[in-house]
């Protein structure tokens, strides 16, 4: 069986665990420390930012999960597919904060970041910052000194050197309003990867249910069988384990299952990805509300249950910082899949 197929049963039995690493994390050392941990613990997925050499550190991080398996006790039936993310100019996703000369230094930004982005300088520095946007909510109003930058790059010069990389899968953030747009940035995706499944993150910010649909079915109609959806909830609001952070993802799956997926059976094997303020709470709360899904995507939390071990010098090369690491990480990656 091809790794297409593969990932295509992993995906209908609804144990497709993906690690967001954060589509504008630049961080090479931090996304290859996630890899070794979460490869260990389970994950089949990474979503990365797309810069090759992210990807390839991600693939490192990888390797070397599979030579401390033995350590561990721990068996790898899958090798994790690498999924690397861009987006739509706008979206929160692969934009870039900076801060202004109308700064007045009173340093609120500085521990609502959580990728410890803002130094003391208040220079925020662009490899760590993910976009979420917790820097400008805590600016005073008065003030306003957050603004953001966009992620122009060519797409179709940067996917195949992702792909040479590693990376397998190609997300695109579309959380903009213009269906046009979207579909163009969206055939170039289909382009660059004909062979794997291409996913499409879509949350209801611009979107009534009715327009969300009309999305999903265009972006089918460019992609067919190869699609993934992942229902964006909140993004990027995953920091607490709680149930109210992840009730949107699970009310947008439950829209795309009612409106679409129970009413027109082209669309009934179509995957459906979890995201956007998902944690430990998500899978319950799908099963507890009967809305069926395919797979989770975990960001903040699954990042922040391990920050501590991983921000150590040394880590990926530490077994008894990784064991640590390791539990908690397992327990969220078990708790996310289908029993």
């Amino acid at each position: 069986m091809g790794r297409f197929e593969t990932m295509r049963e992993i995906l209908r039995s609804s144990r497709y665990f993906k690690l967001v690493c954060g589509a504008g994390n630049e961080n090479a050392e931090e996304v290859r420390r996630l890899a070794v941990v979460y490869t260990l613990a389970g994950a089949n997925g990474f979503d990365v930012s797309a810069k090759p050499e992210v990807v390839s550190a991600c693939g490192e991080g990888i390797d070397l999960a599979y030579g401390y398996a033995e350590h561990f006790k721990v068996e790898i039936p899958v090798r994790p597919y690498i999924t690397v993310s861009v987006g739509m100019p706008g979206d929160h996703h692969v934009r870039k904060a900076f801060i202004i000369d109308d700064c007045v230094s009173c340093d609120l930004c500085i521990p609502v970041c959580p990728t410890d982005a803002i130094p003391a300088s208040l220079e925020i520095i662009p490899e760590l910052c993910i976009g979420c946007g917790n820097c400008e909510a805590a600016c005073p109003p008065k003030v306003a000194a957050i603004r953001y930058r966009h992620n122009s790059t060519e797409l179709a010069e940067l996917l195949p050197k992702c792909l040479e990389a590693g990376a397998e899968n190609i997300e695109l953030h579309a959380a903009v309003p213009g269906d046009d747009a979207i579909l163009e940035e969206w055939e170039v995706v289909n382009a660059s990867q004909p062979d794997n499944f291409i996913s499409m993150c879509l949350d209801r910010h611009h979107l009534s249910n009715v327009q969300l649909i009309d999305r999903i079915r265009a972006a089918f109609a460019v992609a067919g069988d190869r699609t993934i959806i992942q229902a964006d909830g909140v993004p990027m609001s995953g920091g607490s384990d709680d149930h109210n952070t992840t009730l949107q993802a699970v009310a947008i799956a439950d829209v795309i299952q009612k409106d679409l997926k129970d009413k027109d059976r082209a669309f009934r094997d179509l995957p459906i990805l979890l995201s956007g303020g998902t944690n430990g709470k998500t899978a319950q709360m799908a099963r507890l509300c009967a809305v069926p899904y395919q797979g989770v995507s975990i960001g903040t939390h699954a990042r922040g249950i391990v920050k501590g071990w991983v921000a150590e010098n040394g880590f990926e090369h530490d077994l008894e910082a990784i064991g640590r690491a390791f539990g908690p990480a397992a327990d969220l990656v078990s708790r996310s899949i289908a029993s």
